[in-house]
């Protein structure tokens, strides 16, 4: 999986409709730069214990943020970030 942590670090990318739907899931208002540099964080603070893999996506699970990445395994597009229910 280590592998995976270090391709997605490098490769990962957004597309205009994911920051909005970022700040609309998370209930924030980030601007563009804000939320990319949450996002290099989390993936970067993140145990490589913490990257699943599940059919064509990965997960990043960031119990510090509270937040969960979700990651087109194809693309390395980010696709969306939840809240994770306690």
């Amino acid at each position: 999986m280590k592998i995976f942590k270090e391709e997605i670090l490098q490769k990962h990318c957004y597309t205009e409709l994911v920051y909005q739907r970022i700040n609309k899931k998370l209930n924030t208002s980030f601007t563009k730069s804000e939320i990319e540099t949450l996002i290099c964080k989390v993936l970067t603070e993140t145990s490589v214990d913490n990257f699943e893999r599940k059919g064509k996506n990965f997960y990043i699970y960031n119990k510090e943020h509270n937040i969960k990445v979700t990651v087109n395994s194809n693309t390395f597009r980010i696709i969306t970030v939840d809240r994770i229910i306690k």
